[in-house]
């Protein structure tokens, strides 16, 4: 592997490249392939942007078609058939069957973008200032987005103090059985708790970066309810858990709640092309003409794979009913994973929803290991939560069963391998 150039001129801000330290040179559904043809099952997707896969022939085969006729790459926020087709498939396929009605922000082509947007709405809608967001919230790295992101090693870096938002509880936070719910509720009501009434709530129902920090049912069902009752926006962030991830095309499908705003982006596309957009209910939308502007405001390539996506995988439940299956066979997997550390006194668990999931073995350099183990036999698979010491599947929606298998087998066996070398430690120190 030569990489003398790529660590010579590539910034030290650099990261998966350190977890992965290989050249790849191409990659088709599930699998990578590396300058030396060795083979990696992809348990990465793009950290979530690729739910469909490495270039998907069905989706390759239009953006190539559109290409070749010239369609427009680049048009600024102007109209085009590529814009139009993503609009009328997107109403006709996600919207309508779902009782939502949204108007389509087309934001810059990240994440953070989104909701840098989405908060801005919030507050010229409401005229308030104050947002809340949640312990082990990761929202993006742009300021405004940092403001509501919890993670210390994010916040520290942005040099300068971050500002309007109040940070509260997520679910499952509290210790003892307390409710988040409640001491949000109070928080809310009492004017002397030193918050604001915020213009809106801001949170993932399954935290990714956090650690798979799953929201139930009920607490997404009383953050909507609370919402309501205050007159406060209730912003979902389906950037990651979207697009299917959770074995719904929105994650807060699961609760039957619809959020004011949502902001999506990652598998947006379809096809790991950049691309963000803001859905907003229609009264909020009170932007004058061009006070939110961008270059690349809507993405004309990611418009054609996108709309060839909802065509081919949303027109029907099918691909959500196989997300829901091949979840169970991941929790499945997981959970005798999490026993095995249990049975050597590491309070491991499993968690997550569709094909979101994390094994939590509570320990940031053990899960690092196990990463590294996984890689050298084949498996790129990363880390997530406030130590890093989640290790997180987020493997393509359409990986075969046989694929998922057996980047299960690989990452059982680097388990099973960490597990024996514990093992030898204990009893060296006990003899």
């Amino acid at each position: 592997m030569n990489s003398e150039s790529l660590e010579r001129l590539e910034s030290e801000v650099r990261t998966y490249s350190r977890s992965f330290p290989t050249i790849f040179t191409r990659a088709r559904g599930s699998t990578l392939y590396d300058e030396n043809n060795k083979e990696y099952i992809d348990f990465l997707a793009g950290a979530g942007t690729l739910n469909y896969g490495h270039n998907n022939p069905k989706l390759k085969k239009v953006l190539l078609d559109y290409m070749m006729d010239d369609g427009l790459t680049h048009g600024l926020d102007m109209w085009t058939t590529a814009k139009r087709d993503f609009v009328e498939t997107l109403e006709e396929l996600i919207f309508k069957p779902r009782g939502l009605e949204y108007v389509v922000q087309f934001c810059g082509p990240t994440g953070t973008n989104a909701i840098e947007a989405a908060l801005r709405i919030a507050r010229n809608a409401t005229g308030r200032t104050n947002v809340v967001s949640f312990t082990n919230a990761f929202h993006g790295v742009t300021l405004g987005a940092l403001a509501a992101t919890a993670n210390g090693k994010f916040r520290h870096a942005a040099a300068m103090p971050t500002q309007g938002v109040s940070f509260m509880p997520y679910c499952g936070y509290m210790e003892g059985g307390s409710s988040s719910l409640a001491f949000l509720e109070k928080t809310l009501t009492d004017n002397s708790s030193g918050v604001d009434l915020p213009a809106a709530i801001l949170l993932e129902t399954v935290q990714g970066e956090g650690g798979i920090n799953v929201a139930s049912i009920e607490w997404l069902k009383g953050i909507d309810k609370i919402c309501k009752k205050h007159g406060i926006l209730l912003i979902i962030d389906d950037i990651q858990t979207g697009c299917g991830r959770t074995g719904k095309y929105f994650s807060f499908e699961h609760a039957d709640i619809s959020p004011d705003i949502v902001t999506t982006s990652k598998s947006l596309s379809g096809y790991g092309l950049p691309f963000a957009a803001v859905f907003m209910k229609p009264e909020l939308d009170q932007w004058k003409p061009g006070e939110y502007n961008g270059t690349f405001r809507g993405n004309n390539l990611a418009f054609v794979t996108s709309t060839v996506a909802m065509r081919e995988y949303w027109a029907n439940d099918d691909l959500a009913k196989e997300v829901t299956r091949k979840g169970t066979i991941v929790e499945y997997r997981f959970k005798q994973l999490a026993r095995a550390y249990q049975e050597v006194g590491i309070e491991a668990e499993e968690r997550g929803r569709g094909l979101m999931r994390g094994l939590d073995i509570v320990d940031g350099e053990l899960a690092d290991e196990l990463v590294t183990e996984c890689f050298e036999q084949g498996l790129v698979i990363e880390t997530c939560g406030p130590d890093g010491q989640v290790v997180k599947c987020l493997c393509p929606l359409l990986i075969t069963d046989d694929e998922l298998n057996k980047g299960l087998d690989i990452l059982e066996a680097a388990v099973q391998k960490q597990l024996k070398t514990l093992a030898a430690k204990q009893a060296k120190k006990t003899a």
